[in-house]
């Protein structure tokens, strides 16, 4: 008989995929550069890049401490920025899409659930008409260094990746599959590595940022966690991060990259 497979934390995921993975290399290419990031709804933030720090400020504005951050190009103008903020003794995930070739960017920002809101449970949580994850993610779009017009390029919604069963290789030792079923929803399994065995269907989201190119990013409702990821099915792989709780107790937050090699398994159509 098999054993029942056990649901792990976010720090513990982060141990397994510690070794042998393939994540993106960091750059550098945005140290010494100031960026201001003009947001459709009106936030006009400055982002001062240091080699691995950054400080953020609204226009006019003092500006944040240092905050470590990470930076990949998965393509050439287009750059994943992601750090951690904190705001009333919470941290929060903040990642940029920068579309340098199109002067345009997506802002994804996550944040936890308390530990009172992940005991509320999911029948409850349907009966109230409420989603069934607790993990909020705001996803905000605009302009670099301009103000958005109507002529601005944007990372729009797309249903592209809808039908696809993909799988992900992340090491020699961990590799998931995915199948994008609709708008909302998507299902994943772990094929081998420190969740081998478990599976489940969770809150989506799909946007285009060119051809072939797509930001995904996730909210699961068992253990609370914010996954996004850059895939390109060109070039046959995936770069972003995955954000939770480091431990049962609630107090950490754990924050740690991912990349894969992706490869697409087959399309379903329905007719």
């Amino acid at each position: 008989m098999n054993q029942q497979p056990e649901w792990i934390t976010v720090g513990a995921l982060a141990d397994g995929f510690a070794d042998d993975n393939h994540i993106l290399a960091g750059v550098d290419d945005l140290s010494g550069r100031t960026l201001t990031l003009h947001f459709d709804n009106g936030w006009q933030i400055e982002h001062h890049f240091a080699v691995d720090t950054l400080r953020w400020n609204s226009l006019g504005q003092p500006a944040s401490d240092d905050l470590p951050y990470r930076a990949t190009s998965i393509r050439p103008g287009i750059y994943l920025v992601d750090f951690l903020k904190r705001e009333q003794g919470q941290s929060h995930s903040v990642s940029l899409i920068l579309d340098l070739e199109r002067q345009c960017f997506t802002a994804v920002i996550g944040q936890m659930p308390s530990q009172a809101e992940c005991g509320v449970d999911l029948f409850s949580r349907a009966l109230a008409g409420d989603e069934l994850t607790s993990v909020k993610a705001q996803f905000l779009h605009g302009a670099i260094d301009a103000l958005p017009t109507a002529e601005t390029a944007r990372h729009a919604p797309t249903a592209e990746l809808i039908g696809l069963r993909n799988q992900y290789v992340y090491s020699a030792s961990e590799a998931y599959e995915h199948i994008y079923l609709n708008a909302n929803f998507y299902s994943w399994q772990c094929l081998r590595g420190v969740e081998q065995g478990l599976a489940d269907t969770d809150r989506c989201h799909y946007y285009k940022i060119a051809e072939q190119l797509y930001l995904f990013a996730w909210r699961e409702k068992i253990v609370p966690t914010l996954g996004l990821v850059l895939i390109d099915l060109k070039a046959g792989r995936s770069d972003g991060k995955i954000f939770g709780y480091q431990g049962a107790d609630f107090s950490h937050a754990a924050n740690f990259p991912v990349g894969a090699l992706a490869q697409v398994l087959n399309r379903t159509q329905h007719p």
